[in-house]
């Protein structure tokens, strides 16, 4: 069984959070570290640690979290310009919480994805 997350407590709000949504599905909230303007994090009300993790019955789940980063960032005043979506799996994917997550990113260029030398 998975471990309990920090993101499992703001989900209940044992951890005090201003919530930007939340329904059976998905909750939504603020990055504490943002990386852009917009800096959101759209998180499975489901403990599922990593993208390796994810199973057929989570399908629904994981087409919420886009449809809710869509609402969001129209919210947001950023879906004209445009945004990013990202989710890293394992370390050196960059996950840092192992809890899955998609941040939505935007209100400024965001530049290269990845700067890859050949």
């Amino acid at each position: 069984m998975a471990e309990e997350t920090i993101f499992s407590k703001i989900i209940r709000q044992e951890i005090p959070t201003p919530l930007l949504y939340q329904d059976d599905l998905v909750t939504a909230f603020r990055d504490i570290s943002p990386q852009a303007n917009s800096h959101i994090l759209i998180v499975p009300n489901k403990l599922i640690p990593t993208i390796n993790d994810v199973t057929e019955q989570d399908e629904l789940c994981l087409g919420r979290m886009i449809t809710v980063a869509k609402k969001l960032a129209k919210e947001e005043g950023i879906d004209e310009n445009g945004y990013r979506l990202i989710m890293n799996c394992n370390k050196h994917g960059g996950q840092e919480v192992f809890h899955i997550h998609m941040h939505l990113v935007g209100g400024q260029p965001l530049g290269p994805m990845l700067s890859i030398r050949f």
